[in-house]
């Protein structure tokens, strides 16, 4: 019910503000972002993200692989059944430390470069614009 009401309120405090805004400062908005985004060195960065995004995203499956082939091998080895069981748990647990492991330097990777570029931009010509109010203060 809670959620039901939050969207409610939401939607409408949406509108309102919308409506006050009006179309035209709507339009205002859209074309100065599509200016910056479309600026060379925005795209030149959403390239990069794209890439890192693509190669991030082939890495973390092919861990899980490996470690599926870990557990079915050591599953099918011969001996006891409890002996099986045995190294099926202890490579399944080898390959969820490797996931764990492959998860957080992909994480780690992508918060790094996501770092990079903002810090870029707020020391390039966005850092040149504010000082620009402060000197006339």
């Amino acid at each position: 019910m809670k959620g039901k009401i939050g969207i409610v309120v939401g939607l409408t405090a949406g509108y309102v503000l919308g409506a006050r805004a009006g179309r035209q400062r709507y339009e205002q908005i859209k074309d100065a972002y599509l200016r910056v985004y479309n600026t060379p060195a925005v795209q030149k960065q959403v390239d990069k993200v794209a890439e890192f995004g693509k190669s991030a995203a082939f890495a973390l499956p092919s861990v899980l692989w490996n470690g599926a082939v870990k557990v079915t091998r050591a599953a099918t080895t011969s001996g006891t059944p409890g002996q099986k069981l045995d190294a099926a748990l202890d490579a399944s647990e080898d390959a969820a430390d490797d996931v764990k492991d492959a998860a957080k330097t992909t994480a780690d990777a992508v918060a790094g470069s996501a770092k990079k570029p903002a810090s870029r931009a707020s020391s390039g010509s966005t850092g040149g614009s504010r000082k620009k109010p402060s000197s006339a203060s």
